[in-house]
């Protein structure tokens, strides 16, 4: 969107609060922010001398369209501008890079109710605890809780009426010990609940309670001379004591409170949370933030924080390193100077920048980086829109105008894909024409992909110069495809890279990561393409009229197509070069069929 299409409907925008969202032209979503005045907030993008970055002057230029949505006040617009964030993922948004759904353990709302872990959030009135940041923790304290107190994990309908009818029978968990059978009312549902009101607290740090509870039970078994029975309660106890040693301690009167810290440096922007329940941590993670257009601290944890409020919404205070614009009403800001939240907040600043230590030396991290660093160069030498992310290349291979065949090998994030490479027969083209084939071939691939609605790789590179690349140039432009990807050709002897409508090749440093990238996929085009050539020759071979005497068998076909290579150079060979290739028996079979037929 140009500054003068924009002046041009600058005064329909409303100078209330509200959401704005930026689509591109194929109705794409590019970005979405909130606002105290809309209008004032989106003239500033198309006013030229408040632009800093050039990630959002890339972004502008993409805009072709704007919409708004007035809400009441700032607070709205914030739950409304996560929410969006959240569901369409708009290009120039902030990307958590490790942006995964978490595991809640859920107490779901029914009778007798279940407890399982679950990476889905409904709005059913079920309790959800979390969320977990592994697995392997929600799993460890399931099993720590469902070892405590046995519960029920079928899914069968326990009303009071399926009950009283006796239309369940107790299952084999019951018979081993892992729930008390309700569904045969051998557990009341006052029982059940009391059980589900300890593993509450469990999970939220009320170990107090809890372990008095068991104790108590412990010595009413002990005077009753149930030695057995009370060892049980002696070892939940000792499991429950081993649970709660795992935690942090904080201030035991602390509760729902979220702890965010940020530590950055000049290529980095790393958040850790804190998540504290009765004084303790029960769940932290630390991830790198991928910034789009340049955003502050403030806007960076001001995002992260509602977007992670949306999911958990019985946190009552959030404790952070400076002061936020707006957050959810119901949200109280702490920002410490001094005491025990200060050392909390500490702990938070601790991992995150522990976490982007981790990122800097680890090889894996390095080795990601230099795939990355690959990739970019390889978008700037050719001027793509785009990193290559997904590419691919074709190569022909018709060995003395024999068995036509093309390949197409793909690679992604710098590394071949094998899963995805393809092998084509040449079907429409008579006769070893390399231009026709090529055109061919990418038309059948493109086609295909079109038609299956699979993504398009950024790039196609084509093994051949101007020749081959005009043929596959066409084959785009017949599949109104020619715009939406770059393709480019590598010439084999001066590794020249050709672009479409460009008469003068490019050349690229012979030493240049980028160039061995391409030269590695061409490479690995050439074999491939090579590989299945050979195949279909030897089939070819295989299948001769030889295979059809009796008395002569595969291996001895075989030596012969070798040696001879085809049914007329064995006529012109003498029978004593056959009998002391094959021996005088076959040597007279096949002496006699090659007099019997016509040269092939």
């Amino acid at each position: 969107m140009t500054l003068e299409e924009f002046l041009s409907m600058r005064d329909t925008l409303p100078e209330q609060p509200g959401v704005y969202r930026y689509f591109d032209e194929e109705e794409n979503w590019l970005y979405v922010g909130k606002a105290k005045n809309i209008k004032k907030r989106v003239s500033q993008y198309f006013l030229e001398n408040k632009i800093v970055a050039s990630r959002i002057k890339l972004m502008v230029k993409q805009i072709a369209r704007i919409e708004v949505t007035i809400v009441p006040n700032e607070n709205d617009a914030l739950i409304l501008e996560n929410s969006l964030i959240k569901e369409n993922q708009p290009k120039y948004n902030i990307r958590l890079k490790d942006d995964k759904t978490y595991p809640f353990i859920v107490i779901k709302n029914e009778r007798f109710p279940r407890i399982f872990f679950t990476r889905k959030y409904y709005k059913d009135g079920s309790e959800y605890l979390g969320p977990y940041t592994s697995v392997i923790t929600a799993k460890d304290i399931f099993n720590t809780i469902t070892t405590l107190f046995p519960l029920r994990t079928c899914t069968l309908n326990l009303s009071k009426e399926n009950v009283t009818k006796k239309k369940f029978r107790a299952c084999l968990e019951f018979h081993i010990g892992n729930c008390l059978a309700p569904c045969e009312a051998k557990q009341t549902e006052e029982e059940y609940a009391q059980n589900i009101k300890k593993i509450k607290d469990i999970l939220k740090g009320k170990f107090v309670q809890v372990k008095d509870f068991m104790s108590a039970q412990m010595e009413k078994t002990v005077d009753k001379l149930a030695f057995e029975e009370a060892d049980k309660w002696k070892t939940k106890l000792k499991k429950l004591d081993e649970f709660e040693t795992k935690s942090v301690i904080f201030n035991p009167k602390w509760n729902h409170i979220l702890a965010v810290n940020i530590y950055t440096t000049e290529s980095k922007c790393i958040l850790n949370y804190l998540r504290v329940e009765n004084g303790t941590i029960i769940s932290s993670k630390s991830f790198e933030v991928e910034r789009k257009l340049e955003e502050s601290n403030e806007e960076v944890l001001e995002q992260f924080i509602s977007q992670f409020l949306l999911t958990s919404n019985d946190i009552e205070e959030v404790v952070i390193p400076f002061e936020l614009a707006v957050l959810p009403n119901k949200v109280r800001q702490v920002i410490p100077l001094l005491g025990d939240k200060k050392k909390l907040l500490d702990v938070s600043y601790i991992n995150a920048r522990s976490f982007a230590m981790t990122l800097f030396t680890d090889p894996k991290f390095e080795k990601k980086r230099g795939e990355f660093n690959i990739l970019k160069e390889l978008q700037d030498k050719l001027r793509l829109n785009q990193l290559p992310i997904h590419m691919e290349c074709f190569d022909n291979s018709n060995i003395q105008g024999s068995n036509p065949v093309s390949a197409c090998v793909v690679f992604k994030n710098g590394k071949p894909a094998k899963k995805d490479y393809r092998h084509f027969h040449v079907k429409t083209v008579e006769g070893p024409d390399d231009f026709a084939s090529m055109k061919e071939i990418v038309t059948r691939r493109y086609k295909r992909m079109v038609d299956e609605g699979e993504e398009l790789p950024q790039l196609i590179v084509i093994d051949g110069g101007k020749g081959q690349l005009s043929h596959a140039l066409e084959a785009l432009k017949e599949l109104q495809l020619e715009s939406k990807v770059t393709i480019v050709g590598i010439a084999k002897k001066l590794e020249e890279i050709y672009f479409k409508d460009d008469p003068i090749p490019m050349y690229i440093d012979k030493k240049s990561p980028a160039l061995k990238l391409i030269q590695q996929m061409r490479d690995e085009a050439h074999r491939f393409g090579l590989s299945f050539h050979r195949q279909l020759r030897s089939k070819s071979m295989i299948q001769s009229p030889l295979n059809q005497i009796d008395g002569i068998g595969k291996t001895t076909v075989t030596k012969l197509l070798k040696k001879y290579k085809s049914i007329t150079n064995m006529k012109e060979a003498s029978k004593d070069d056959l009998i002391e290739l094959i021996g005088a028996k076959r040597a007279e079979i096949l002496f006699e069929f090659l007099n019997n037929i016509g040269t092939r």
